[in-house]
């Protein structure tokens, strides 16, 4: 009877909804048996954990040490390095920024087709995001968007077969293109000479020549170099730093996008007003043009120009150098001839030729020559 009733129980179940109110209900009961059946099984495994925890506590507590030890002193380094560069970017007159800003995303999906290597995140053109923007994890770059959706966006990684992206090795550096091959694990430096100093374990970090991908973060690091005599370039092969099938948080990165010569004359700018401002501390700066004139000074007295006035009868005034200064037409004005009463009025007098201009030392000598 009971054979049959499960077989009947099982067809009506099968063939029919009418049990699954019951089931419904029954599963409710069922779970607290469930419940009691594993209690044994999660007994030991807290009393296992609460054991052997301490001890990978005070393991994993003292590597944290040591590794936030040796962060803290590369910090420092960095820090060092930071403010040299910032010194030598002012010394170049360059504004290129230090530190982008970025932007958490996260991965929430893949392309299915195994042909092509993009990913989805979980940010689009709502928050900011555009074309070409660069991706990277904590690790290295990993590729950049090349589809955007409203608040999603599609990114094309490093190494898919129609990507490539600028690099130098960071040793020496020399420039090439590393290029996607289709293997996760894999890029491919294209057109490499055989002569090139090029060694396994060089890291390639991004050149910034082609103006998509900020310079200076890491790309790959050389695997495998291999010289054919009878081939013009080397086959070189690398590894992404970045973990491409396995990141789920990434970074946007919002780099600068103004021009070089924008970039310069802002700089140039924010240089003349720096020294303007270190010049007079008590001015406020302002906006100015690069290349524009400086406005005049208010409230300076200007100095007219010194005009000579005609001596008095029966005296004369020798000339002052500021009054040499003046026009020629104006220096027989200057001091008229003197009239002599030892010599008859019937003489005519000789009228003194044009004086040409003379130095401030000269002229009392000609105002004598004058006189007499």
């Amino acid at each position: 009877m009971l054979v049959v009733l499960s077989v009947a129980v099982m067809v009506v179940d099968a063939r029919f909804t009418l049990l699954k109110p019951v089931r419904s209900q029954m599963s409710l009961v069922l779970m607290q048996s469930y419940w009691i059946a594993d209690l044994p099984e999660r007994l030991y495994q807290g009393v296992a954990s609460q054991f052997g925890s301490r001890t990978e506590l005070a393991a994993e507590n003292e590597k944290l040490k040591t590794e936030n030890l040796l962060l803290q002193g590369r910090l420092q380094k960095l820090a060092a390095l930071t403010e040299q560069n910032v010194r030598l970017r002012e010394l170049l007159n360059s504004s290129a920024l230090v530190n982008e800003k970025v932007e958490v995303a996260e991965l929430i999906g893949m392309d299915p087709n195994p042909f092509t290597h993009r990913i989805i995140i979980n940010k689009g053109e709502r928050d900011g995001v555009v074309l070409g923007q660069p991706v990277l994890d904590a690790r290295g770059l990993m590729g950049q968007v090349v589809e955007l959706m409203p608040y999603t966006s599609r990114v094309l990684l490093l190494t898919d077969t129609t990507h490539s992206i600028p690099v130098q090795v960071n040793r020496n550096g020399l420039r090439a293109i590393a290029s996607g091959t289709g293997n996760p694990e894999r890029l491919e430096l294209r057109h490499v000479a055989d002569t090139a100093d090029i060694k396994e374990g060089d890291l390639l970090v991004s050149s910034g020549r082609g103006q998509r991908f900020p310079a200076g973060y890491p790309v790959a690091t050389v695997k495998e170099v291999i010289h054919d005599s009878g081939q013009p370039f080397a086959i070189v092969r690398a590894v992404p730093t970045a973990a491409l099938n396995r990141s789920r948080y990434l970074l946007l990165v919002f780099s600068d996008g103004r021009s070089p010569e924008e970039r310069a004359a802002d700089a140039a700018q924010q240089q003349e007003s720096l020294d303007r401002q270190a010049a007079d501390p008590s001015a406020v700066p302002s906006a100015t043009v690069p290349g524009a004139a400086p406005a005049a000074t208010p409230n300076k007295p200007v100095v007219p120009a010194t005009v000579p006035k005609p001596a008095a009868a029966g005296h004369s005034t020798p000339a002052t150098p500021a009054a040499s200064t003046a026009a020629p037409a104006a220096a027989p004005a200057a001091t008229p001839a003197k009239p002599t009463a030892s010599k008859p009025p019937a003489k005519p007098v000789a009228k003194p030729a044009a004086p040409k201009p003379a130095t401030p030392a000269a002229a009392p000598a000609a105002t004598r020559e004058r006189e007499e």
